[in-house]
Formats: structure tokens, C-alpha cells, sequence
């Protein structure tokens, strides 16, 4: 950490991991393409590649050091004063020297402590077998003095405050006993020790962070819980709840937020969270459960579920211009920040230094939303991560580093943030997927990976944790461990000024820590990142999703196709469209008028209502088809079965299915926004639009249609739609005239659509003289509102072409 930031603050790291050489010429020199660790970068290299003062205190441990556990937590060296210390300049380096001899001599106190706990357990469990042991009760007759001050002496020991505690253990009927035992109240001298050595591990963090001892509210939630104290500890809560809300008090507990919840799933009378509680203490595996209430933690990754799903996306235009062109740890997590909690993934390819082409995996943490939203990044997919050794993500990742098409053997490099941290130590942990490619590295950023193994020894780790997120912490060890899960692995456990979860757990924020305040740390991670560093040669973004997904359209829009000649070139029938929004408007007209734009065509007459002919305005926006994006507003005249007219079965008949519907509309007239449509229409539909703008909004609430420009308005037609009664999306059925010859075509639609009886919306008809103007003026519905609005927000269409008719 290089100085103070704004506030006067310093940094704090903990930086543990394999050594490197005193030099980076020596990284330099390292032969391109091999694994870090072998040839000049080897893992029993001398320690000190870091320096001890300056930018980034902190201790280096590699594999092979003294025992001791993980090393010591560390105060920055500066200008500026350190976090807690009294303002006028920087604490006297003895002093910090000092405060880390002792974080480092409570965390050695407490593994020790711990590992005693553990052999106490043991002991317990051999105590408890030769109590219940059937030969020895089996031979109590025959030696019954002796037998009963054996089983006394035994019985005493699991069971007598001064041996053992209540310390039942082993076996189905011990482990009953044992929580018995603890409902009731009653502890073993194993989990006291345990006890101990948390409460040493959360006093070591304290020195580092003195606000969890000088702020009173969280002294005192602490010293609740270290003394099992229910009720104190209750109210403690809720006076911190209360004070400073759910979010500041996580933040704030955050640096010693397993420990707490481990003792006091240690102290509790709850017998569920006790497996949980021994894992956090013991640094023996993930928490099992959660140290709460002891809900399982495997049995809620379970529901998530499926093989996993990656689909080829190109980024939007401004986001390529956001992602980085060079390969170096900080472009990658930028990328990461570029591609947002947006369910994609980005692979790159690296041109090294050697020329040698390799392949970055960058995988964004969690996406916000519903807890399953389809997608592996959602709350239930960062859980599985975690918690499980594959998941739907990382399923999901190795299907889209296949597609990418990096060849057998292929080396790469994995980066990940969060829940994308833990999934692509998935990866990593995968033998066959690292039977398949070779990787080199991975980089987790603010992930709980401490319980994961890479499948390959040579992999190089790194893991780079903020003490305020609370995410890392989740698989049980945060700031206070005191074990050295991983010696071989690249550790970088830092503390800034920005407490705020989640500010302090976002990518932009651990890339801003990286690139400012902890440059030794970035610049370790990059030199082992040397082969990939060089122009980026290839991108590929990918959404993924727990399964694969189906084809677009289907199955609705999953149909033949066939070839159409046109003016335009071939088009390929039946026009398919995937996303797009429709609103049908029905009047009451001038019947006059109707019958009169109806003469000559073989239909007739107008369906009427009191009346008045039934007119209808259709208008579409089409925002992706087959035929591109385009809008479309046509004017029709419902009609009767060309056939048999029959007043009364007409009104069933309009919301038939096109495949069955007899009437229609009747189109007198069209208009449409494209010109490649206004073209072909002719010649597949019929009708003969003409282009102008067009604007077509429809929500489940209100409507906008604006036909023309605003020098020659043709219509306009919006306001709120009304209440809505929930239906299916209608179909239009529609007959126009060509050539003589009367043509029918039918629009297919599925989506959920709406009914509106009330509409308050208006239509204003312009003076302009286009034909759809002038017919909406003779058909006096200047300023008329609808009798009935159907409204879809979001559909599909099928649109084959028209079909001639004889009507005689």
C-alpha cells in the first residue's frame, strides 16, 4: 500500500503464499508456456520477494517454512497514520512490530488450541466405544469389582466437569447423546477449548481492526457471544440493527463474522449448527451447515440443478469498447466489471511474449434478480459454487471454453470474481477438464475458495480477499483464521477504508485496490501472468444458463420454411418474428362509408354493432423478425365469412384461431416504417403500404400510436388503456385485393395478451391526404374512442403469405 488514502487511512494486508526470486529478472527469464514453479520460478525459491516496508507491509511464508501457522496480519508503513491510530503522524514501527508479534503469537495459541480440541474429541470418542463396548460389559460377570471401577472411572470421564465434560461422542448412540446433552445445556471440555481458541482468533483481528473493541456496540455484541450470554446477546443485536442497519452491521462484523457465528453455534443449545461450528474452529472443510440455525448448506446447492448452458452474445457496442486490449491481471477484471452481473462470461486469446497464442477465462460474480432465474449466476448458482466441486456454472463455463475452440492441451488461465471466483476453482479442481486443457493459473478475486483444490499441483493460485467482504468469508475462514490451508498458494487478505459491504465486495472496488493502493500485491500477480500478457487476439462473450437453451421461437416459431423470389431477393417464408408488441383498436363507423370501400370486393357486408360498421386499427412493432425490425399500422373493415354471413355466430368467430376464423379485416389501408417491407408486401400480402414514421408503444397500462411525421401527421392514438382482463394474444386475420383477385393472409400469435373494455384513449386523425387519413376522416373517427382495445406487450408471430380466394 503505497501511502494513505484521502482519509488519512493506510491499508492492511496479509500477504502469504510461495516465495518468489529476489529479482523479476528472474520472472522474466522464466521460459514461456510452463507452469509457475518450475525452472526459475520454483516454489522453494528463497522467501522475500516482497518487501517488508513501504508500498505493502506484510509477511511472506512459502512452502517448507517453520511451523507457526499463517502468517501474521500487518500494518502499512507510511506518512499518513495508520486506521485507529491518533491523528499528528504514523505509529513508531516498533509499535506496529509489536501489535503483529502478537496477533501472530494469539493466532499460533489459537491453532494449538484447536488442535487440542480436536485430540480431546478424540479422546471422547475412544472413551465413549470402550464405555458401550459389548466384549467389556459382556465380561463384567466375570471380574465385576474391577469391571464396575472401570466403567465408574470411564463413565466419570465423559460425563464429570472434571474430566472430560459431557463429552459423549461416537457412534449413533453417542452422537444421540451427545445432543441430548447439548439441548440441555451441558458442554464438553472440547468445545471450551474450541471456545478459547476463537475468542484468541477474534482478539487477533481486533488488533488490526481496533474498531471491534473501541466501538461499544460491537464490544458488546462480541463479548455476549464469547460469554453465552442468549438474551444479552439479543439485545446486543438488535441495538447494532438498530443503530446502524443489517448492511453496516455485516460490513462491520464482517472481519470476525465466522468466528462469532462458529461460537456461538459452539455455545448454543442448538445440536444442528454443532458440525458446522467444529469445521469453522478446526479449518477441517467448508461449513457444512449453516452456523446459525443449521440448516444444511448441501442440501439448498442441491436445488440447483442442470447441465449447463452456453450460448455465443456479442457485447453491445459500448461495452467492446470498454474491454481491454492487452492481457494483464488489471484488464482482466475490468472486463469482468464490463460484462456486469449480466449472466455472460468473456474468453480472450493472448498473443504471450513467446508469440505463443493462450486463452483467459473471466468469470462475473453473481447476478442480481430472483434466487433462480435460470441463469448459474444467480443466488442459488454462487451457493452450488461454493459449496459443491461442480455446479450449473461451472458445467456452463466448460462448455463454452469447448465452443471457444482452444485446441487439446491448450494453456489457460482462470480469473474470476465472487461466485465466478469459486467456479473456476471448480474448473481447476476438474481432472478431466484439466485432462483437456492445461491450466497455468487462477485468480480468484473475493471468493470463498480456501476448501478447494486444484487438480493439477502446478496451477498457480492466487486469492485475493478484502476483510470487510463478507462473501469470502462464507466457506467459514476470514480475517481471524489461523490455519495455513494452502501454503503453496498466493494470498492477499488486505483491509481498506471502505467498510460498506457491498461496495467493499464489488470488482470495481478490488480492481481500484489493485491498481492503487496495493501494487506489490498486483505486480507479483502479473509477473506470474507473463505468458499472457500481449494484444488480445480474440473475444468471445457467452450467456449462460443452467441448461441449454432452446432454440429461438421455440417451439411456436420452430416450423418449415421455404424460399420466396421477390424484388428484394429471396425471402424465406413464413416471416418469423421473436419479439414484438401489437395493439388492436375496434370503432364503431360510418356504416355508409364502410359499405362503400367494400363495393366491388366480394366482402361484405361490414360486421355491424347498433348499427355503426365495426372498423379496427392494427398496429405492430416488430422488433426482431426475419425480415428485420419494422412497425406497421394498417386500417381495416371487419368483415363476415365471404360466404355465409351470419350476424350473430360472427362475434365467437373473431377470436377463433386464424386457422379456423372466417371473418376479418378487410385492409383499406397500410403503412409501414421500412422500405424493404413496403416492397415485398405487395407481392406476399397484397396490400400496398406506404412508408412514413411510425412510433408504436404498448405497455399493460396505456398505448401510443403516432402514424407520420410532425408536418404530416396521419393519426395519433394514445392515452391509458383501462382495465385489462387477462387473455391469450389474438390472432389477425386479414383479406386485401390484388390484381382483381381477393387475397386472404393470416398473423399467428402466441403471447399473453389483454383485453381492455373501457379504453380512455383517443384517436386524432391529421389533415394530411394520405388514403388511411382521408378513409379514417370519412369514417368519422376524428377524436373517437375505441368500443374495445386488445394489447400485447410481448409476442411471437408467424406471417405466411397471402392465399388467393374465389368468391363468387
Amino acid at each position: 500500500m503505497s501511502g494513505a488514502d484521502a482519509s488519512g487511512n493506510h491499508l492492511r494486508s496479509d500477504v502469504r503464499g510461495e516465495a518468489a526470486p529476489a529479482e523479476d529478472a528472474a520472472a522474466e527469464d522464466t521460459p514461456a508456456g510452463i507452469f509457475p514453479g518450475e525452472g526459475a520460478m520454483a516454489k522453494d525459491a528463497p522467501a522475500g520477494d516482497l518487501p517488508t516496508g513501504g508500498a505493502l507491509a506484510g509477511n511472506t511464508s512459502a512452502e517448507g517454512a517453520p511451523a507457526g501457522g499463517a502468517p501474521a496480519q500487518s500494518t502499512s508503513a507510511g506518512d499518513a497514520p495508520a486506521e485507529g491510530a491518533p491523528a499528528g503522524g504514523a505509529p513508531a514501527p516498533g509499535a506496529l512490530a509489536e501489535s503483529a508479534a502478537a496477533a501472530q503469537l494469539l493466532r499460533t495459541a489459537a491453532r494449538e488450541l484447536s488442535e487440542i480440541g480436536v485430540a480431546i474429541q478424540e479422546a471422547s470418542v475412544h472413551a465413549t466405544a470402550a464405555l458401550t463396548d459389548g466384549t467389556v460389559l459382556g465380561a463384567l460377570p466375570y471380574a465385576p469389582a474391577e469391571g464396575y471401577r472401570a466403567q465408574r472411572a470411564l463413565l466419570r470421564v465423559v460425563t464429570d466437569r472434571r474430566g472430560l465434560g459431557y463429552a459423549v461422542a461416537g457412534g449413533r448412540l453417542g452422537a444421540l447423546a451427545a445432543r441430548l446433552g447439548g439441548m440441555a445445556g451441558a458442554e464438553s471440555l472440547a468445545v471450551l477449548v474450541l471456545a478459547t481458541s476463537l475468542r484468541l482468533r477474534i482478539t487477533a483481528v481486533a488488533l488490526d481492526h481496533p474498531e471491534l473493541v473501541d466501538d461499544p456496540l460491537l464490544a458488546r455484541l462480541i463479548g455476549a457471544v464469547g460469554a453465552d450470554r442468549d438474551i444479552e446477546s439479543v439485545r446486543a443485536l438488535r441495538a447494532l440493527l438498530r443503530d446502524r442497519g443489517a448492511v453496516r452491521t455485516l460490513s462491520e462484523l464482517a472481519p470476525v463474522f465466522g468466528e462469532v457465528l462458529a461460537l456461538r453455534a459452539l455455545l448454543d443449545e442448538n445440536p444442528l449448527n454443532d458440525t458446522a461450528a467444529w469445521l469453522i474452529a478446526t479449518g477441517k472443510g467448508y461449513a457444512s451447515a449453516d452456523p446459525i440455525i443449521g440448516m444444511s448448506n448441501r442440501a439448498v446447492a442441491v436445488l440447483d440443478t442442470g447441465e449447463g448452458g452456453a450460448r455465443r452474445l456479442e457485447p453491445a457496442p459500448a461495452e467492446v469498447t470498454r474491454l481491454s486490449s492487452e492481457g494483464s491481471l488489471l484488464g482482466f477484471l475490468r472486463n469482468i466489471g464490463a460484462l456486469g452481473t449480466t449472466g455472460r462470461v468473456l474468453i480472450q486469446s493472448v498473443a504471450g511474449p513467446d508469440g505463443v497464442v493462450r486463452h483467459v477465462v473471466q468469470a462475473p460474480g453473481m447476478r442480481s434478480g430472483r434466487p433462480d432465474n435460470g441463469s448459474p449466476q444467480d443466488l442459488l448458482g454462487a451457493f452450488s459454487s461454493a459449496v459443491l466441486d461442480s455446479g450449473p456454472y461451472s458445467r456452463a463455463l466448460i462448455k463454452a471454453v469447448d465452443d471457444f475452440g482452444i485446441p487439446p492441451g491448450g494453456e489457460i488461465a482462470l480469473v474470476g470474481h465472487s461466485a465466478g471466483g469459486a467456479a473456476i476453482m471448480n474448473l481447476a479442481q476438474d481432472p478431466e477438464f484439466c485432462a483437456r486443457y492445461t491450466v497455468t493459473h487462477a485468480v480468484a478475486v473475493g471468493s470463498p475458495v480456501d476448501f478447494k483444490k486444484p487438480a493439477d499441483p502446478r496451477t498457480w493460485i492466487a486469492s485475493v480477499t478484502n476483510q470487510h467482504d463478507i462473501i469470502p468469508t462464507l466457506d467459514g475462514q476470514g480475517a481471524g483464521g489461523c490455519f495455513d490451508l494452502h501454503p503453496g498458494w498466493y494470498v492477499v487478505d488486505y483491509s481498506d477504508p471502505t467498510h460498506l459491504f457491498p461496495i467493499c465486495h464489488s470488482i470495481e472496488r478490488y480492481t481500484a485496490n489493485l491498481a492503487h493502493d496495493l501494487p506489490e500485491a498486483r505486480d507479483r500477480i502479473d509477473r506470474q501472468l507473463t505468458p499472457y500478457r500481449g494484444p488480445v487476439t480474440r473475444s468471445q462473450a457467452y450467456l449462460l444458463s443452467d441448461r441449454d437453451p432452446h432454440p429461438e421461437g421455440f417451439p411456436f416459431l420452430t416450423v418449415p420454411t421455404y424460399p420466396a423470389a421477390t424484388s428484394r431477393g429471396t425471402l424465406e417464408l413464413p416471416v418469423r418474428c421473436q419479439d414484438g408488441s401489437a395493439l388492436t383498436a375496434y370503432f364503431a363507423a360510418d356504416p355508409g362509408v364502410a359499405a362503400a370501400l367494400l363495393e366491388g370486393t366480394g366482402l361484405g357486408p361490414a360486421v355491424q354493432i347498433a348499427g355503426r360498421a365495426l372498423v379496427a386499427v392494427h398496429a405492430f412493432w416488430n422488433r426482431r423478425t426475419s425480415l428485420g425490425g419494422y412497425r406497421e399500422v394498417h386500417l381495416g373493415i371487419v368483415v363476415h365469412d365471404p360466404w355465409r354471413p351470419r350476424p350473430f355466430r360472427v362475434w365467437p368467430d373473431l377470436v377463433r384461431r386464424a386457422d379456423r376464423r372466417r371473418s376479418g379485416s378487410f385492409l383499406v389501408g397500410s403503412v409501414v416504417d421500412t422500405d424493404t417491407v413496403s416492397a415485398v408486401a405487395p407481392e406476399i400480402w397484397g396490400c400496398e403500404p406506404s412508408v412514413v414514421p411510425l412510433d408504436v408503444a404498448v405497455t399493460a397500462r396505456s398505448a401510443r400510436v403516432v402514424v407520420g411525421g410532425p408536418d404530416s401527421r396521419l393519426l395519433a392514438f394514445r392515452g391509458p388503456l383501462g382495465p385489462g382482463i387477462p387473455a391469450g394474444a389474438w390472432d389477425l386475420v386479414g383479406y386485401s385485393r390484388r390484381e382483381g383477385a381477393t387475397l386472404r393472409s393470416c398473423v399467428e400469435t402466441r403471447g399473453r395478451g389483454r383485453a381492455h373494455p373501457a379504453p380512455r384513449a383517443r384517436l386524432t386523425v391529421g389533415q394530411a391526404a394520405h388514403p388511411m387519413a382521408r378513409h379514417l376522416r370519412e369514417l368519422g373517427l376524428d377524436g373517437a374512442r375505441p368500443l374495445l382495445c386488445l394489447s400485447t406487450v410481448a409476442h411471437q408471430t408467424l406471417r405466411a403469405a397471402a392465399v388467393p380466394m374465389r368468391i363468387t
